[in-house]
């Protein structure tokens, strides 16, 4: 795989050889205690494992199966909170924006501004993220093919932001499921960007029964995968119990279980980066 471009993130330096960034939250912002907790937890793991950590949450959830889908506790109060842990714990925050003025609003708080997977086609919507001068991740949809995310990379980039990341996470196979083929990582690396792989959301199965559902019993062997191929930050959504989570229940891990997730991850990044590319 060739070496992507470096992206800072605040003092993180993402690609370009750097170790790998951790990007991790929970799905959605569900109160300011939840936000708390899980900061706190994920950011001691990482400083045990130091491990950069970019810090993950939804202020909203725009797209959801069923009209009835939790969607924000109100995007001011949720902001609110992303910017007092951002403060707090001094993380970078990333977040999902979903229309051009959400952009400008979204960018006070955040320095990673994401581009979630069935919006990675909309012109004015990459447009207006790459106006902002924030980092800009877009998540490969389910529809798109890896060398298509070239154009949509372009469309930030021609606004004089290059600082792009691109995030594989999975593709529709038939109906409710989805597969993720690996092959994907070294092709978009190749347009220079450093690649992410969302080891939650790959997990899915979308759309069954008026929500998502999910088997994140694959999400280790699909993250281990990952690192084995190449990657320059996991994304992972985690949450203390996801029995009680109020979006994607079914594919977010344990907080509990990201410290054994991140040290296979690294076992096998160490290993691959020893060996080079083929």
């Amino acid at each position: 795989m060739n070496t992507p471009v470096t992206v800072p993130i605040q003092q993180i330096q993402c690609g370009g050889g750097n170790p790998l960034v951790l990007i991790a939250g929970p799905c959605v912002v569900e109160s300011r205690d939840l936000i708390f907790h899980t900061a706190e937890r994920l950011k001691k793991i990482c400083e045990e494992l130091r491990v950069p950590l970019v810090f993950k949450s939804s202020y909203k959830k725009a797209n959801r199966t069923s009209a009835s889908g939790f969607a924000t506790i109100g995007e001011d109060a949720a902001l609110k909170i992303l910017d007092e842990a951002k403060k707090h714990f001094s993380l970078p925050i990333i977040t999902d924006i979903h229309s051009e003025k959400e952009a400008a609003s979204a960018a006070q708080v955040a320095d990673v501004l994401q581009i979630p997977a069935f919006l990675c086609r909309q012109t004015e919507l990459l447009e207006a993220a790459g106006k902002t001068g924030k980092v800009v991740n877009i998540k490969k949809g389910q529809f798109v093919a890896p060398e298509e995310m070239q154009y949509a990379a372009e469309k930030v980039a021609r606004t004089g932001n290059n600082n792009i990341m691109l995030t594989e996470r999975g593709t529709m196979f038939g109906y409710h499921n989805l597969v993720v083929d690996f092959r994907s990582l070294p092709i978009m690396r190749a347009f220079g960007y450093p690649v992410v792989f969302d080891a939650t959301h790959a997990v899915q199965i979308p759309s069954t029964g008026g929500k998502s559902s999910g088997r994140r019993e694959f999400i280790f062997p699909l993250a281990r995968a990952a690192a084995a191929v190449g990657i320059d930050a996991l994304f992972i959504e985690t949450h203390p119990d996801p029995s009680k989570a109020l979006s994607d229940a079914d594919s977010q891990l344990p907080l509990a279980q990201v410290s054994s997730l991140l040290q296979q991850v690294l076992a096998l990044a160490d290993i691959r980066d020893a060996e080079g590319d083929d």
